[in-house]
């Protein structure tokens, strides 16, 4: 579910919508969800002094219901 919410969130931000790909990690105290996007959308997705970032962070922990989810937001051929 909170992949599908992010998805959905990063997909009426960017430009290339097609290129956006979300994972879910799991961590031993949470999760992690992955986003990637075109390196062109990259800004877009972190926002002005990272405000677009910060406020997909708060959606999806609202949405987490208390449990540690971490959001990291990348360019869609960046190695990890």
């Amino acid at each position: 579910m909170l992949e599908e919410a992010l998805e959905h969130l990063v997909k009426g931000i960017v430009e290339r919508p097609d290129d956006v790909q979300v994972r879910a990690r799991r961590l031993r105290k949470g999760k992690v969800l992955e986003a990637r996007v075109h390196a062109d959308d990259l800004g877009k997705v972190i926002g002005r002094k990272g405000r677009t970032a910060e406020s997909l962070r708060t959606v999806i922990g609202a949405l987490s219901g208390g449990r540690y989810v971490r959001v990291d937001l990348l360019e869609l051929n960046e190695v990890r």
